[in-house]
């Protein structure tokens, strides 16, 4: 179900918002819950990679190199 966030942005932010949605054709709100869900999915991917740097540092993978020398 969705549900509404009320949010306060200064007038500048609210200005190029008002901008790139009537650019775009792209109304405000879904400009807005596309941003929130890729700072989300970037937040989610750095707390796995922060979980799993140690493990492969473990094992001596620090370099794509190692990644794709271990798989080839």
């Amino acid at each position: 179900m969705d549900s509404t966030l009320t949010i306060r942005i200064p007038t500048k932010e609210r200005s190029r918002l008002s901008r790139l949605s009537a650019e775009l054709g792209i109304p405000m709100s879904d400009l807005v819950r596309e941003a929130m869900r890729r700072y989300l999915a970037l937040q989610e991917l750095a707390a796995i990679r922060r979980r799993l740097v140690p493990l492969a540092e473990r094992k001596g993978i620090y370099t794509d190199e190692d990644v794709f020398r271990i798989i080839s």
